[in-house]
């Protein structure tokens, strides 16, 4: 089931081919108008050729029973990641905007702050004071074991070494954190700034300060999204679960986009009810590479459970009938001729659309013997 999302373009195409139709089998004038006023379409079979148009005929098929849920379009928990501080400062740079990719490692932003001068200080007070304390240790372990020195002044000695060496160590790993470097703390270059680094590659989604703003521990900075694992987070009541299995295939749309179908299949099925009494269902996309779905996209699917017991019902390929402005239409062959064919455009209700075809609600007018456009027909629709 294909669908327009432009809405003059196929009513000029449908009235340039009735024009070149027309001119091509010499018509005057006079003639044009009263072959457009007929109310058909009308291709030439020059055009029918070039276009590689196909006719058809509706064919009775049985399709699956399926089940119509909701969910939307999402990434792994790993795909998704919150940017926050490790300590509190002030944001001194940003020049990342919402939609940039960014890549693993890449600096996000910059903070400022004098905490991250204490801490420096701080550490190298106690690597300073490390040398000292070993050599007091050490010393002190040799005066015990000869029995010059007291026990007690040994584990004093060996306390206080074993204590500096801890918090050298803890303020070291903090340091690690806000990317400053050891070795140059070490070496007296102490600095104020801290970057952010990005730990995923991925678009940014979010950004939540401005330059000269203060960020807390508890503050997000900003959001990255990987979108090379699109899955479907479907909402499945409770009544219905038991029907959904691993492996199903479902066909769903981007209802606030366009009425294209995509194909996913079933993969995880949670084993918990929410507080709305539904039960959440993972599915694998087919196609991982669409550039149009957006992380948080609203998608009504349809997941098939099987034959339904129903008789058959009158099909036709998805290609034959066109959506637009809510309705959908098919492409009726009404003459042909050697100049080529007239077609008329009929609103039909769908029932439902499986595996590739397109079922027809009783009533569209339609028999197995009626000629049907079946490609090419998206273009020559026009919305009433």
């Amino acid at each position: 089931m294909k669908s327009i999302s432009t809405f003059y373009m196929p009513a000029l195409m449908g009235l340039a081919l009735v024009l070149q139709a027309c001119k091509g089998s010499g018509d005057s004038g006079a003639e044009s108008a009263a072959a457009a006023a007929d109310g058909l379409i009308h291709v030439s079979k020059a055009q029918f050729e070039t276009n590689q148009m196909e006719l058809g005929q509706p064919t009775l098929r049985a399709f699956p029973e399926v089940l119509l849920v909701s969910g939307m379009v999402d990434v792994p928990p790993e795909n998704r990641a919150a940017i926050s501080a490790v300590r509190g400062g002030f944001v001194r740079d940003i020049s990342l905007l919402v939609g940039d990719r960014v890549s693993r490692g890449q600096r996000l932003v910059t903070l400022e702050s004098p905490e991250f001068l204490q801490l420096q200080q701080e550490y190298l007070e106690n690597v300073e004071q490390l040398p000292y304390l070993e050599a007091e240790y050490k010393r002190q372990k040799t005066l015990f074991e000869e029995q010059i020195s007291s026990e007690k002044l040994f584990l004093q000695a060996e306390s206080q070494y074993r204590t500096a060496l801890a918090r050298a160590n803890s303020l070291g790993k903090q340091l690690d954190l806000l990317h400053i470097s050891r070795k140059a703390t070490e070496a007296g270059e102490l600095t104020s700034n801290s970057p952010v680094y990005a730990p995923i590659e991925g678009h940014i989604t979010k950004v939540m300060v401005r330059k000269g703003s203060y960020v807390s521990p508890a503050s997000e900075i900003m959001e990255i999204v990987n979108r090379e694992h699109l899955h479907l987070e479907l909402l499945v009541f409770e009544k219905d679960v038991d029907q959904v299995k691993i492996g199903q295939r479902i066909q769903f749309n981007l209802p606030e986009r366009s009425e294209n179908l995509y194909d996913a299949e079933v993969h995880l099925i949670g084993t918990s009810l929410d507080e709305n009494r539904t039960v959440k269902v993972h599915a694998h996309l087919m196609d991982e590479d669409q550039d149009s779905f957006l992380v948080g996209m609203f998608v009504k699917a349809r997941i098939e459970l099987g034959e339904a017991d129903g008789k058959p019902l009158l099909a036709l390929p998805e290609s034959a009938v066109v959506a637009s402005g809510g309705k959908h239409y098919l492409l009726v062959m009404e003459n042909a001729s050697e100049d080529g064919y007239g077609f008329r455009q009929v609103a039909v209700s769908v029932e439902t659309t499986a595996q590739g075809y397109t079922a027809l609600k009783p009533g569209s007018g339609l028999d197995e013997n009626s000629q049907v456009l079946t490609q090419g027909a998206f273009n020559l629709v026009s919305p009433e």
